[in-house]
């Protein structure tokens, strides 16, 4: 069984964040003060703190596309992944990396894409069909 992680990071805007986490990606909030607020970020915790972002640069390779880095990210089950992206569509968010599929026919075979919250902080979401298949060779 997985356990959720815990990951916290800045923003710059407090509703602005609201609207993304919660009304964008569906994610539920949980606690919160004047200065942060917790989403339960698919099954994980993420706690958004009023801040300056971290520095990101585009240095991670992988397969053809250049990707910023760090990142956060999630692993989803493909039928999730496939309704979260056209959510996202929906919404008009600008994605940095579209809607993809990478290492096509091969172990580890998946879904991506990159976007950012509107603090600047970039985002991966993974979709695997089969999740036991995320750490094969």
């Amino acid at each position: 069984m997985l356990t959720p992680f815990h990951l916290a990071y800045h923003v710059t805007d407090l509703d602005a964040a609201r609207r993304f986490y919660g009304g964008v990606l569906g994610c539920r909030e949980g606690r919160s003060t004047e200065t942060w607020v917790d989403f339960d970020f698919f099954g994980h915790q993420i706690s958004l703190h009023l801040g300056e972002p971290f520095a990101t640069t585009r240095t991670g390779k992988v397969g053809n596309h250049m990707v910023m880095m760090p990142h956060l990210g999630v692993v989803l089950p493909l039928d999730t992944w496939q309704a979260l992206a056209a959510r996202i569509e929906a919404e008009g968010v600008a994605f940095d990396i579209p809607p993809v599929i990478r290492f096509a026919g091969e172990p580890g075979e998946q879904r991506t894409m990159f976007f950012f919250d509107p603090s600047g902080n970039p985002i991966e979401i993974k979709g695997f069909r089969d999740l036991k298949s995320v750490f094969e060779d």
